[in-house]
């Protein structure tokens, strides 16, 4: 089974939140690519609009939308995602995961585009934080 772990961004504030999505919302989220549009039911957010930004393997190898597919693949860089020069026109042979959300993915980078009728902070709030609330 599937299970993917979710940090969405919420915009406005700055603020991220952590969801795990399992199941067939983990099932319907394989094969996106990142910059695509997804529903926010998915991680429990109802009326929401997310665009996916990013991700990373079980190994914290990233993603990178240049490179089409799910596949793992060594690419010589310069600049950009996952690789960072040390002195200038430094180039490295690193491993990148492609666009495509597979099996292999752990994390799932989000951002709110569009907001729902209810907050973030209600759906995400600690359990002490709401026994505070009352």
């Amino acid at each position: 089974m599937v299970e993917f772990k979710a940090v969405i961004n919420d915009v406005k504030t700055g603020r991220s939140y952590n969801a795990t999505v399992t199941g067939h919302h983990a099932n319907s989220l394989i094969g996106k690519n990142l910059g695509e549009i997804v529903d926010g039911i998915f991680v429990g957010l109802p009326g929401y609009k997310l665009k996916i930004t990013g991700g990373s393997d079980g190994n914290g190898t990233p993603m990178r939308s240049d490179l089409p597919g799910p596949k793992r693949k060594k690419l010589l860089l310069s600049e950009g995602l996952g690789f960072h020069e040390r002195y200038p026109g430094e180039r490295r042979r690193v491993a990148i995961r492609g666009s495509a959300i597979s099996g292999e993915i752990v994390q799932i980078n989000l951002a709110v585009t569009e907001y729902g009728p209810r907050p973030m902070e209600e759906t995400f709030a600690p359990p002490a934080a709401e026994a505070e609330k009352k």
